[in-house]
């Protein structure tokens, strides 16, 4: 495996350890803090953020896998690896909303009165500091590294910092004297972090399942008549990872040219694609006579 890669993957678990431990620092605040004072969306958004720390271990084991070089059984590399567990994450937020929202509506058929004060506002206000924090950092990460999990993560980060905006609204109109805010918030976040959950599930989807990679095929097109001796190329396909993608196309050559100029030709045009376009890392040329 090239030094880049490892250090890649090097960068990738160390984002994931951090915010781990943050997570679930903001999580461990939240729901003691929740379980003491009876109030149950405190309780929801720090079980979300229990999650997020959740996710960062699937991510761990998606990086891992991810890492390994290609081998006789994976002649593509293990990349997609990551782009699949962080449906894994996905599939984490939809059992989590189903679980608040079960937990909520039982907490309407028999309810009680949460206690509110202002070490409630405190401490959702500065964890909500260090999720937004996280979010950013992890977002800017995952953006540089063309990373899924990392991208994936913090839209799950995100979604918990929208929840903490709604406990806190829903502590400000408690204490002003409805209780039945606090159950009826819970669900709302549930439905906030269900929602989450299918967008993620909806890109990775697209990677696993060879969505076109790359939209504007006129680049590729372009680099490809730029070599020399290309009369025309057709049929371009695309497919793979943001940081993965793999291309097959069509070329046309001179009917006569004999087949050592035509392999020549097709080593020059993958050498361009790529250094034009490095996400592209692997190019297959089918070479035809015009």
């Amino acid at each position: 495996m090239e030094i880049s890669t490892k250090q890649h993957y090097r960068d990738v678990r160390y984002v994931l350890l951090l915010t781990l431990g943050l997570n679930w620092l903001v999580a461990l605040v939240k729901i003691i803090y929740g379980a003491l004072s009876h109030c149950t969306s405190i309780v929801a958004d720090g079980l979300h953020s229990l999650s997020d720390g959740l996710s960062n271990i699937i991510g761990l084991i998606g990086v891992n896998l991810a890492s390994q070089p290609k081998d006789k059984d994976h002649p593509y590399g293990h990349k997609k690896y990551e782009t699949f567990f962080s449906l894994g994450i996905a599939l984490l937020l939809f059992i989590l909303a189903l679980s608040l929202a079960h937990n909520a509506i039982e907490r309407i058929k028999n309810p009680t009165t949460p206690k509110i004060d202002a070490r409630s506002f405190i401490i959702m206000l500065l964890t909500m500091i260090i999720n937004t924090w996280v979010m950013y950092y992890e977002r800017k990460k995952g953006k540089a590294l063309k990373s899924d999990i990392l991208i994936s993560d913090a839209m799950h980060t995100k979604a918990d910092i929208f929840t903490s905006l709604s406990v806190i609204v829903a502590l400000i109109i408690i204490k002003l004297g409805v209780p039945i805010l606090d159950p009826v918030v819970t669900i709302i976040i549930a439905v906030f972090i269900a929602h989450t959950g299918l967008k993620i599930a909806k890109e990775s989807s697209t990677i696993l399942c060879d969505t076109v990679a790359i939209l504007d095929i006129k680049k590729i097109e372009d680099v490809v008549l730029g070599v020399k001796g290309v009369k025309a190329c057709h049929k371009i396909r695309t497919r793979g990872r943001p940081d993965d993608i793999c291309v097959d196309l069509h070329v046309q050559v001179s009917g006569n040219m004999h087949i050592d100029n035509a392999h020549k030709i097709s080593y020059a045009i993958e050498e361009a694609i790529k250094k034009d376009i490095p996400e592209i890392t692997d190019v297959v040329v089918h070479m035809e006579p015009k």
